[in-house]
């Protein structure tokens, strides 16, 4: 078949023109092999496949630290055909004229909108083994579980109805090596349907975090754990005493720096933080709740995430007791997700308002409980006095110390009143935050808290 090697520095694209080329052959093969029978089984293995030795894209490097030969190879390109280049598949529409039907051993469907040929399991299957029912079985295979394809969450076969053979399960290449495979960025999902989970992020520092000591500590073995944790686990033997992953609860106040502390750890750590909001995702509907769930725990693997689970009380509060089947189904449902956190290994962090919401046996599960008070004078105090960060001033006749002492608002809060004050310093543009201004700012902030305020 000549000389396949590839020159070094190639694109993704370069090098899957290649392997496309290839694929063609192949094709061309299988139907001389099935229905010419002008060539022989054998020239399937026979092959020759493009060669990535001297090619540093991200496809070529895939091929390469898994060692894939010609099977997984057309299973991958299949999978990204329908992506890339789905009229190299239209020839699969081609009808039995004897019985003016598809050929059924060709698999595939038509999609709801996409009018080209869908490759399926039974697509590679005959592409690879025709009619070799031993080849057939062995290359069962590549779509189970323990195969890096599902392993490393690359492709999968998506099944449409229960009752249809395994085989007829879709070839579906995942969003991440979708992306990796095509434009070599790095796919970074966001909240949708099939990943009910955002991408969250700050501009603050490490600065602008007033938290007492003992959250302070909290938060430096967490930092902790992300530099050193997964080497204590690999390379020690003390690593198999411990499970994998680090788990910890944060509780407290809104407004009192939970979810900042957890987007702060992913800024330092340069990793992703994701937020799952529980109140959203907890369904009414048996086996929904785990499945949103699983879609978050599925994606995860494997990647270096921080999973930050908020209003964690819509699951994970006060054990109810069994007396009907929904209090079963809703104890089933925290089950679950103790036990997919448990395996996770990686950094979750659930956040509570409230700690006597959450069951006491549950704590156990934790490597880590931090308690996130509301700000004391002295960091109140702190807080009035540096969010201005020197760009604004405070007019004479204001007593950040008063302020501080009479007013126990949280960090949050205390930023909420200033950003009420400086769109009115702005307004005016005196680059001056009046008393007044503050007053009428905590009134309606307090309101907001459902709370009076008296002057």
């Amino acid at each position: 078949m000549g000389d396949n090697k590839i020159p070094s520095g190639l694109s993704n694209s370069e090098c899957l023109e290649s392997e496309l080329a290839w694929f063609q052959e192949l094709l061309i093969l299988r139907g001389k092999i099935t229905f010419e029978q002008s060539a022989e089984e054998s020239q399937i293995e026979q092959f020759r496949l493009p060669d990535f030795a001297d090619s540093d894209s991200p496809y070529a490097r895939l091929v390469k630290r898994n060692a894939l030969g010609i099977e997984e190879r057309l299973v991958l390109v299949l999978s990204l055909l329908p992506h890339i280049k789905p009229h190299l598949l239209d020839v699969l529409h081609i009808k039995n004229q004897t019985y003016d039907t598809p050929f059924t051993e060709f698999g595939g469907i038509k999609g709801e909108k996409h009018r080209g040929f869908l490759p399926t399991g039974e697509t590679a299957v005959f592409l690879l083994a025709g009619s070799n029912l031993e080849k057939r079985f062995r290359l069962l295979r590549l779509f189970e579980p323990n195969h890096f394809f599902a392993r490393e969450k690359i492709l999968s076969l998506e099944s449409t109805s229960k009752d249809e053979p395994f085989l007829s399960g879709i070839l579906k290449i995942s969003k991440e090596y979708l992306s990796i495979l095509t434009t070599g960025e790095v796919f970074k999902p966001d909240f949708d349907m099939d990943f009910p989970a955002k991408r969250i992020s700050t501009d603050q520092e490490w600065s602008d975090l007033v938290i007492g000591e003992e959250v302070l500590q909290g938060v430096r073995e967490i930092q902790n754990w992300l530099i050193h944790g997964h080497r204590l686990k690999k390379d020690f033997k003390f690593g198999r005493r411990i499970k994998p992953g680090f788990r910890a609860l944060f509780t407290g106040p809104p407004g009192t720096g939970k979810t900042l502390t957890a987007t702060l750890l992913g800024k330092a750590c340069q990793l992703d933080v994701y937020r799952i909001d529980l109140s959203m995702i907890v369904s009414k509907y048996i086996g929904e709740t785990e499945k949103n769930l699983s879609k978050v725990f599925d994606l995860a693997e494997n990647k270096n995430w921080i999973l930050f689970f908020d209003e964690a009380d819509a699951l994970f509060g006060k054990r109810t007791q069994t007396s009907d089947s929904h209090d079963r189904y809703a104890n089933q449902e925290v089950s679950y997700l103790l036990q997919r956190i448990e395996d996770f290994d990686g950094l979750v962090i659930l956040c509570s308002n409230y700690k006597n919401n959450i069951d006491e046996a549950f704590f156990r599960r934790f490597q880590l409980v931090v308690d996130f008070d509301l700000p004391d004078y002295f960091q109140r105090l702190r807080i009035w006095e540096s969010a201005p960060l020197g760009e604004f001033e405070y007019e004479a006749g204001v007593n950040l110390s008063l302020l501080a002492e009479k007013h126990e608002l949280t960090a949050a809060a205390i930023v909420n009143v200033l950003h009420f004050c400086l769109l009115k310093t702005m307004e005016r543009g005196d680059g001056k935050i009046r008393q007044e201004d503050i007053q009428q700012a905590i009134r309606l902030e307090r309101v907001k808290e459902g709370k009076s305020i008296v002057r």
